[in-house]
């Protein structure tokens, strides 16, 4: 079973080479050329998200995934 990100660098690959074109590519390997064009961003307020629920999970830890999700949404803000 191959990942959808390793497919897309299959795509990526055949594409860089020259050998065909992107929506050819990705109709081979069954990627949608949105997916082909996707670029994971990282923010700032992910990190922060990162750190907060290390250290939910370190001083709560009879809190579930729910209750930590609630605690970050509705006490601290995040979107």
């Amino acid at each position: 079973m191959v990942r959808p990100s390793q497919r897309r660098e299959m795509a990526r690959h055949v594409v860089e080479q020259g050998r065909t074109t992107i929506r050819h590519a990705c109709s081979l390997v069954a990627v949608i050329e949105i997916d082909y064009h996707y670029q994971r961003r990282l923010s700032g307020e992910n990190a922060e998200i990162v750190d907060w629920l290390v250290r939910l999970t370190f001083n709560q830890k009879n809190w579930g995934f729910g209750l930590c999700y609630l605690y970050l949404r509705n006490i601290k803000g995040f979107a």
